[in-house]
């Protein structure tokens, strides 16, 4: 893959690294049901965890290939965003609660909502879109300054490193961080492998594995493209915030904002999705009927887009690029998006948000855009 980076521009090259990770990430999503709200449903109100252990397979991958690329001298952890700026537990906590929130109300995280709209629902294509406006409105927008104000990062000394959790430990056991994080996936690996339905699922851990693959992908292709581009640039791995108005920007007019790897994991996913939807017989032209569910969605994306912006990443961009790094911030962020997801559901059950749900015990499934949230 190293003759991508050497072939094309810096800005495609990466893009195509990210275009490949995508489409396997909207293939998972499509044929795995591999699904953020999804698992927490499943979890919380069936009692279902074959979706979380899922999860928790691509990111035992997704750790154990980022830190055998670090110890091979591939990638460099310091050159990723989570080591370059200072921690805000503040803002990974309100970000995430804020993110968790939106994704329940809205019927799906950002990069649900293009796999779905990959497969014709338009509702989920509105969301994407709004997502994506909110994000950059947040990032350099009329939000910005309050943004700042109320989560200001601060970039670290150059002295300064502040590689994650893997490296804090080995620096205090002596050990090195590759050791550090194998014990982390075994650790993963003991969880998801714990349950008899989850092994004898074995389409679910296979799906599972292959986006912790694409999540590494997207790191050393980042990487190559830096070690043999003429321009300097950050590592990166998937996430589906600011991507989502990168791409818009790009959509509008490629001079105000190039291809990148962000607009080709979003382009990825897009594809990939559609694929496996054709595949399977399932595209369909869907739209919304209600105006009041339409309005929660819009409310729920707005959401998604300041808290992604937040918290330095989604559920995806937090839940498994930045935990793949071991990152600080990443268990904060995701404890704080399941958190706020769990929040936003109660209430759609309860009816208090758009109404038209009766409680019930047991409870019965949240019905979000029409269906469940799982895809």
């Amino acid at each position: 893959m190293d003759v991508i980076s050497a072939l094309l521009p810096d800005g495609y090259a990466a893009g195509m690294f990210g275009l490949i990770g995508g489409a396997m990430l909207g293939m998972a999503a499509r044929y795995g049901r591999f699904c953020t709200l999804g698992a927490i449903e499943d979890a919380i109100y069936a009692q279902d965890y074959r979706r979380a252990r899922m999860w928790a397979v691509a990111l035992g991958v997704a750790i154990l290939g980022v830190f055998v690329l670090e110890a091979l001298g591939e990638i460099d952890l310091s050159q990723t965003l989570y080591a370059s700026a200072v921690w805000n537990p503040v803002a990974s906590v309100v970000g995430g609660l804020l993110f968790g929130y939106g994704m329940a109300i809205a019927g799906n995280c950002g990069f649900g909502a293009l796999s779905r709209a990959a497969g014709g629902e338009m509702r989920s294509f509105v969301v994407a879109v709004v997502m994506g406006i909110a994000a950059y409105m947040t990032l350099g927008g009329p939000l910005a300054s309050l943004r700042q104000a109320l989560f200001s990062v601060e970039r670290t000394a150059p002295e300064v490193e502040t590689l994650g959790i893997a490296h804090a430990a080995a620096a205090w056991t002596g050990a090195a961080p590759l050791w550090i994080a194998i014990a982390v996936v075994g650790l993963l690996l003991i969880v998801a492998l714990a349950s008899s339905s989850f092994r004898a699922s074995p389409g679910l851990m296979a799906w599972g594995a292959v986006v912790g693959v694409a999540v590494v992908l997207g790191w050393w292709g980042s990487a190559a493209v830096a070690r043999t581009g003429f321009e300097a640039g950050m590592l990166e791995s998937h996430s589906f915030t600011a991507p989502l108005g990168e791409s818009l920007l790009y959509l509008m007019t490629s001079t105000g904002g190039g291809f990148s790897f962000g607009v080709g994991s979003v382009a990825g996913v897009v594809l990939g999705s559609l694929l496996a939807c054709l595949a399977q017989g399932h595209f369909r032209w869907e739209a919304c009927d209600d105006p009041r569910e339409l309005g929660r969605q819009l409310f729920g994306a707005f959401l998604m887009g300041v808290g992604g912006v937040i918290a330095l990443g989604c559920s995806i961009g937090q839940g498994l690029t930045a935990f793949s790094t071991l990152s600080v911030s990443a268990p904060v962020v995701t404890v704080s998006i399941i958190a706020g997801a769990a929040l936003g559901l109660r209430q759609l059950i309860s009816g208090g948000i758009g109404q038209g749900w009766t409680p019930s015990w047991p409870p019965a499934w949240p019905r979000i855009g029409g269906e469940r949230s799982d895809l």
